[in-house]
């Protein structure tokens, strides 16, 4: 394989995952750790990606330019129109919870440069936003869930239990009218910590996510005070969430719009 092609496939996981291991990306790829190493130092410098210890992050805006095979990538446009959206509605100098995932760490890319003190379980999110100069990050232990890079199970909850937050933003697999869902059970347990440590919750989930169920359910409407999603959500939805009480905030896709409530 070509180094280009080689750095292009390794750009495409990083992109797909957030956030992966030096030895993950060596044996997808099938090349040793210290060709990895080279590869990721190229497209640091390309500003596509940021290495940590034992690992690399993609925190570049250049989704578009990949070609990914996975369902996450279809909505790489909504889900960074909802990090942007949601990033308007956190003030400056607020402590914030972020829930780790791809719709989550797009509102983290959008923080990097506010004042704030973030709580997160997510490795991407703290590695991204470890080196914010503005940022008090307090990064939440655990068992790190090595698919998405999350700090999960008894530790964590711990932790979550003895802080308090002003807004927790978090990701689902699955909303429907009967409440949200997410694929992994720890991940529900986490979350459901989240939500008490929280003044307000604030679910963050792409069109797609709608009129769908996972493995756990992370809990009825009651626990929601806004809902951002895209400009793509159906009109039906828009509506239920209305109904059930909760805020909802639709992000526009165009650039130049603002995004408001509905």
């Amino acid at each position: 394989m070509a180094a280009d092609e080689r750095r292009q496939q390794l750009s495409e996981v990083l992109a797909r995952r957030g956030f992966a291991e030096l030895s993950s990306l060596a044996t997808e790829l099938g090349v040793s750790e210290s060709t990895v190493r080279r590869d990721l130092a190229q497209l640091e410098e390309e500003g596509l990606v940021r290495r940590t210890h034992g690992g690399a992050v993609f925190v570049s805006d250049r989704f578009s330019a990949l070609n990914y095979a996975s369902r996450e990538s279809t909505a790489v446009a909504e889900k960074q129109a909802i990090g942007k959206a949601t990033a308007k509605l956190i003030e400056d100098g607020e402590t914030i919870l972020l829930d780790g995932g791809t719709t989550t760490f797009q509102v983290a890319r959008h923080l990097a440069t506010r004042s704030l003190q973030v709580v997160t379980n997510s490795l991407p999110i703290a590695n991204l936003l470890g080196s914010a100069p503005n940022v008090e990050l307090i990064f939440v232990g655990g068992y790190i869930y090595p698919r998405t890079g999350v700090a999960l199970g008894p530790l964590a909850n711990q932790a979550l239990a003895s802080l308090n937050v002003s807004k927790a933003i978090i990701g689902v697999a699955g909303i429907t009218e009967e409440g949200l869902y997410n694929a992994n059970v720890l991940m529900v347990d986490a979350e459901h910590q989240m939500m008490k440590s929280a003044d307000e919750v604030v679910v963050v989930a792409d069109h797609g996510k709608f009129d769908r169920r996972a493995l756990a359910r992370l809990g009825g409407w009651e626990l929601v005070d806004r809902v951002v999603s895209d400009s793509g959500l159906h009109p039906y939805w828009q509506e239920m969430v209305r109904t059930v009480g909760a805020e909802l905030i639709v992000a526009p896709m165009s650039s130049s719009a603002v995004g408001g409530s509905v």
